[in-house]
């Protein structure tokens, strides 16, 4: 078997690093420093250096200007993306594109994956329903009317759905069937009628909303209603979570490796130390854990390959990883940096904080122990 990435996809990570070596992690806004959010918007500078390297295309079709990859290399770029702590909804946008992309109406394509592409268009998601525990396509009802769809009901949690230009809101008929609709923000220079936004912010100091939706009227190609549509999106989002999860734990070893090295305790360096040593190892395993996992994961929706589980079992083996990895690995950092790790002018407590939104985000590990159970019972393994 050949583990190896294509030249493809190493192209995407040479030309992801490029972009994101501007990035000073100790330069992006704390959590711990601000009241409320950290800014208004994400980092629009940042989003236009990654349209110029062609790195918002990456996933979308050569008929809509890009470059035709998948979520393998969604994945990379976004690794690279979270090691400094890259405020872009680079995520979000790019998950939404690829499920429009693949079951949205030709119009409704043809419009949202140019601009996309060009970083003209932002896309986020409504991912955590109500509560955030609940599937999310239950929070809110889309019902057909006349020559388009109405929608009612609440998506909690939506990251940037202030500035976004469209938010994918998860929706089931009455019937039950999920469906995806593609909200406009605004509509004819105004705010789109029925939509009404509460701030809210995200462990890690992002700007984040709830949406509320009442009697939203929205045309018939603007709302995804094939089957899988949604559950795809959702399995977009988790691998790409487990991705941005990975990357920040590599990160945090880097830099605790490094202090470890020059740290120094009754005249030698802490990283000589064995208990020092034994813990950095049992985090290195916790990352190589969750790549592989997260590799799986990423391969079976791309490719489609049949296991002894569907894909779904793979995400929630990674999303497990990711969640205890990622909160291990920081927790790890901040013993060994002693109170160092604290120190507002160091960016270990960001990490620690966007650590904490990612391990949570789309489900703790403990919901997706649950989802796994249930496969399990569902698919014997002979």
């Amino acid at each position: 078997m050949d583990f190896t990435f294509t030249e493809e996809q190493q192209a995407a990570v040479e030309a992801a690093k490029a972009v994101f070596s501007g990035v000073a992690p100790d330069g992006v806004p704390s959590p711990a420093l601000s009241a409320g959010a950290v800014a208004e918007d994400f980092d629009r500078a940042l989003w236009g250096k990654l349209a110029e390297a062609d790195l918002l295309s990456l996933v979308l079709d050569p008929g809509y200007g890009g470059a035709g990859l998948g979520p393998i290399a969604l994945c990379l770029v976004l690794r690279e993306a979270s090691r400094v702590l890259a405020r872009v909804p680079l995520l979000e946008t790019s998950a939404v594109a690829m499920t429009v992309q693949r079951y949205g109406d030709a119009e409704l394509s043809g419009e949202i994956l140019p601009a996309v592409g060009r970083g003209e268009l932002v896309l986020t998601v409504g991912a955590n329903g109500r509560t955030g525990h609940d599937p999310a396509e239950l929070a809110v009802t889309a019902r057909r009317e006349d020559d388009g769809w109405v929608l009612d009901g609440v998506q909690t949690g939506v990251p940037w759905a202030q500035t976004a230009d469209r938010v994918a809101v998860p929706a089931h008929t009455g019937a039950g069937h999920p469906v995806i609709a593609l909200v406009p923000r605004s509509a004819q220079g105004a705010d789109q009628p029925g939509i009404t936004l509460a701030e809210q912010f995200s462990t890690n100091g992002e700007r984040f909303a709830e949406v509320r939706m009442e009697s939203v009227r929205l045309a018939d190609r603007d709302v995804i209603d094939a089957d899988g549509a949604w559950e795809s999106l959702r399995d977009l989002l988790t691998t790409g979570t487990c991705a941005l999860a990975l990357g920040l734990g590599e990160g945090v070893l880097t830099m605790t490796s490094a202090y470890t090295s020059k740290r120094e305790q009754f005249g030698f360096p802490v990283a000589t130390f064995q208990s020092v040593a034994v813990q950095a190892a049992d985090r290195y395993i916790d990352l190589r854990a969750m790549e592989v996992t997260l590799w799986q994961a990423a391969w079976r929706i791309s490719t489609g390959a049949s296991g002894a589980l569907p894909a779904a079992g793979d995400i929630a083996v990674a999303k497990i990883w990711a969640s205890e990895g990622v909160r291990r690995v920081v927790q790890t950092a901040q013993h060994l940096h002693g109170g160092f790790g604290a120190d507002t002018d160091y960016p270990l407590h960001r990490y620690h904080a966007w650590a904490k939104q990612l391990e949570l985000s789309l489900g703790p590990a403990a919901a997706h122990e649950e989802a796994l159970g249930d496969l399990l019972a569902a698919h014997p393994l002979g």
